[in-house]
Parts: C-alpha cells; structure tokens; sequence
C-alpha cells in the first residue's frame, strides 16, 4: 500500500466515530473493499480508542473484512478441486477463530500420524490397520465422542477438537481420513443421514477380503464416534429402516471433501440455531452458498 493510500485509510478511520450513520457505512464499506491489509490500522485505532461505539464499529468491520476473505478463500479451495480436507477444515475454523494458529493443529495431527506410521506394517490386514489408529487415535492419544454436549458448537472446529480431543462423529470422522489419507490408507467419508461414518475403500480391487459393499470396492466401514467401531453394509441397511428411508447409494459410497465441508457447515447452522444466534446461522448459510455449484464454477 502507498503512503498516499495509507494516509487515505489512516483519514478514514479518523472519521468511524462521526454520529452520521450514511458517513459510518460509506467508510465501512470502503474499509472492507480495501481487504485485510488494513486489519492491523484498524486493530490498531481500536487499541487506543476510549468510545465503545467506535470500537463496536470497528470491530465489525474487521469481522467483515475476515469473512468476505474467508468467503473468497473457501471459493477458492472448492474452485481448485477441493484435494486438501484438512485446508478446508481449517478454513471452517478461522470463521470462529480468525487468528488461528493452524500451524500447531498441523504440528499436532503430524505427531498422530507419525504415531500410527511406526505402528504399522505392509504385512497388515485392512482391519489390522484399523486397529492400529484405533488404538493410537483413541486410545493412546485419547479422542473420543463428545456424547455430554453433542450439538456443541466447539465439537465442529478442528482446533478445538484436537484441543480438547471431543468431537461430533463428522469431526472426528474427519481427523481420521485426514490421517489415513496422509498414510495413503483408502479411508473416506460417507454421507449417512444423522450419522457420519467411514468407509474402506479397496480402490484398486485387488484384497483378499469379502467386500461388504461390492459396488463400490467396500471392505467395511468404521464408526469413528464409537472409537473406531467396524461394522458392514448390512447395519447400515438396518439403521435406514428405523429411519425409515429408502436405498440410495450416497448413503453407502465415499462422499467428496466438499460435501464434508457442507455438512460440517450445517452442524454449526443447527449448533447455532439451538443457542439462539441467528447472526451467526446467517452467515454460515452464506458460507453455504460459496459452496453451491455456481459459485465453485465462477
């Protein structure tokens, strides 16, 4: 940014306290066009501010300039094929938590997977492999359902489940794809109503093992929620019948990160809709948006 520019944002924010509320917009809005190369002037103005409506007012702009970038990120991810889920994931974070320290959530899933890696052998059975991130993700390291406040917000942003190692079965269904597809283990989500689980998909057709899901090179799948739980095509079969809903393959076949992404963002809608914060259900709807087929292919 030029020193002219800079003295033109330095005026501007000078002029956020004035009482005329069309003044007060056209400069928010300007701020915000501007990006987020302006946050710190405006972190720093609110600093030495002593007016609770100017910093109020600042605040929001800030808030706004971290969202359209989030917006345009989240885009952008899903525009680039969408390869990495643990990006997307903590790009889902930063909504909540916008000075998020990914690198230490990075740091810690690294120290899990190499935990699993020194585990594991090329001798060993699918179900063997399961095992082993059973016993290193859930037992060792201890991750488990958050079964106390299920609806929590908190259990739907990665940072916070690997801090205080709950989660709801997406989040944590999450974690586990991410760390067996870094391990370059076929372990994928699936899209089940009410219940997000895995499945080990044997893409190269070529196990020993029965498949449980033969169309789509099944093995098995894996209840992340229930510390790993394996169970087949049949249990599923059953809990759509007490749901009442009728065979559709998306409930049976690996989903795309997108679609993990979108779900994770319907949680936190329903999390927020529960506490009473229609703002903040807004906002994720928009989010929602960014992800629809049009917006990806713009």
């Amino acid at each position: 940014m030029s020193e002219t520019n800079l003295e033109n944002v330095r005026a501007m924010i000078r002029l956020l306290d004035d009482p005329d509320t069309e003044i007060y917009n056209h400069i928010s809005n300007e701020l915000v066009a501007i990006g987020r190369e302006v946050v710190p002037m405006l972190e720093e103005a609110w600093s030495g501010a002593f007016d609770p409506l100017l910093q109020e007012r600042i605040e929001n702009i800030v808030h706004k300039i971290q969202f359209e970038t989030l917006k345009r990120d989240l885009i952008s991810w899903a525009s680039a094929g969408a390869t990495d889920l643990l990006t997307g994931t903590l790009m889902i974070a930063r909504y909540q938590y916008p000075d998020l320290d990914e690198e230490k959530s990075r740091t810690t899933l690294n120290k899990i997977r190499k935990d699993i890696w020194l585990e594991l052998n090329e001798h060993m059975t699918p179900q063997e492999q399961v095992l082993v991130f059973n016993k290193v993700l859930f037992d060792i390291h201890g991750f488990a359902g958050n079964t106390a406040n299920f609806h929590a917000p908190q259990n739907s942003f990665i940072n916070t489940v690997i801090e205080t190692k709950k989660g709801n079965p997406l989040l944590l269904s999450i974690i586990y794809s991410i760390l067996a597809q870094q391990l370059d283990i076929p372990i994928y989500g699936v899209n089940l109503p009410e219940h997000f689980i895995l499945a080990y998909q044997d893409i190269r057709g070529n196990s020993p093992i029965e498949y449980t899901y033969p169309e789509a090179g099944i093995l098995f799948y894996i209840n992340a929620f229930s510390k790993g739980n394996i169970f087949g095509k049949t249990d599923i079969d059953t809990f759509l019948k007490k749901l009442d809903l009728k065979y559709n393959r998306i409930f049976y076949e690996p989903c795309s990160n997108v679609d993990m992404i979108r779900r994770l963002l319907r949680n936190l809608a329903f999390s927020w809709q529960k506490l009473g914060e229609p703002d903040k259900v807004a906002e994720i709807n928009d989010l929602l948006e960014c992800l629809n087929s049009k917006s990806i292919s713009e």
